[in-house]
């Protein structure tokens, strides 16, 4: 089953029994930039700002004030239930005077967060293979440019007086044929070997 993440922000509003509910999801790659997310949007005068990510086997959600479960939790089942990862969501609720009961804030929260995330844009996440690479400046080109064949980023190049040496993320499905045809490439003298998933 592939896992989804959004492409960029998005919003969705609701008023229930005369609550205003606002959900905003984002994409995050790590629960500093999950928890950054909701403190630079939380609403300080809102009468909840509840949340949830999900990173991986990470994840974290936070009822703020409403009954155990009500909130944070609905928060993130919705995330799970449309296949995202590395997401954030904060749902903002205004009081309206209504009571909602238990019932009815576990389908407020997880109503609007489902919704907000079915508005999205997303991408398919690809698991990926860190990959440490080294070749001489006489082979530099040749593998260059079989770089977009197998879907490879160059996260780091340094150069030292036998060649490159690169730290390479690609595609973990690519990552033993591109090992095998790295070795064709330099004739078994190069060296390239993985480091670990990328998270």
């Amino acid at each position: 089953m592939a896992l989804l993440t959004l492409l960029e922000p998005v919003r969705f509003q609701e008023d229930i029994k005369k609550s205003r509910f606002l959900a905003l999801a984002a994409p995050v790659d790590s629960a500093e930039q999950a928890l950054q997310f909701f403190q630079e949007n939380s609403v300080a005068d809102a009468t909840h700002n509840c949340w949830a990510y999900k990173i991986g086997a990470q994840y974290r959600f936070n009822d703020d004030g409403e009954p155990g479960g009500t909130a944070g939790r609905p928060i993130l089942q919705a995330i799970e239930g449309q296949d995202c990862d590395r997401v954030a969501v904060l749902v903002i609720r205004w009081f309206g005077g209504v009571k909602l009961g238990t019932g009815g804030l576990v389908r407020a929260y997880g109503g609007v967060a489902a919704q907000c995330l079915r508005l999205a844009d997303k991408r398919e996440l690809v698991p990926m293979m860190r990959m440490r690479c080294r070749c001489a400046f006489g082979e530099l080109a040749l593998i260059q440019s079989r770089f977009e064949t197998f879907a490879v980023q160059v996260q780091d190049e340094q150069f030292d007086s036998q060649g490159v040496v690169w730290t390479l993320a690609l595609p973990q499905d690519k990552s033993a044929d591109f090992q095998q045809a790295f070795i064709n490439m330099t004739r078994g003298q190069g060296e390239c070997v993985p480091l670990q998933p990328v998270q």
